[in-house]
């Protein structure tokens, strides 16, 4: 079978693989970057438990292609932590027991990062409305929502 050679950014570091023309992105961070933060819950793009941003575009990964990345910048869940310190929405889903089983917080973060990155201050339904595209089948979605605006509140702040 044919294999294609893709240079690319991830998480700000040069990252190079082989991957077959078919191989979906999700599979290539998992499988051959060693990348397991985002999951694959439906591998239809339904459930947003592997959304990653791609050149700042959020999308889920299962419907992705790791051909399409070729000279792109990936910025994964592993991404968001700056060593140690985590990020303040990462502190934030701690402190409000914002999550349970774990699938899907993963996609909800890098998602509710990518809305606070163009809109700092979002309303709660603009909130809700960009979290709807990531599913959550053990909380309800209230902590979720407390937890990114209260996240929002403190980096604002900072």
């Amino acid at each position: 079978m044919k294999t294609i050679h893709v240079s690319t950014t991830v998480n700000g570091d040069p990252a190079e693989f082989v991957c077959a023309p078919d191989e979906p992105l999700l599979d290539v961070l998992r499988n051959r970057l060693g990348l397991t933060g985002a999951k694959e819950g439906c591998g239809t793009g339904d459930c947003g438990a592997c959304s990653v941003l791609l050149d700042g575009r959020l999308v889920c990964s299962c419907l992705v292609l790791g051909a399409e990345a070729e000279g792109a910048e990936i910025s994964t869940i592993e991404g968001m932590a700056d060593g140690d310190r985590l990020h303040p929405l990462q502190q934030a889903f701690i402190d409000h027991a914002a999550l349970q089983c774990g699938i899907c917080t993963p996609g909800i973060l890098v998602a509710a990062k990518a809305l606070l990155d163009k809109n700092p201050d979002p309303g709660e339904e603009e909130l809700r409305l960009w979290l709807a595209g990531n599913l959550c089948r053990c909380t309800g979605y209230d902590k979720i929502v407390t937890a990114v605006m209260d996240a929002a509140a403190k980096m604002r702040a900072a």
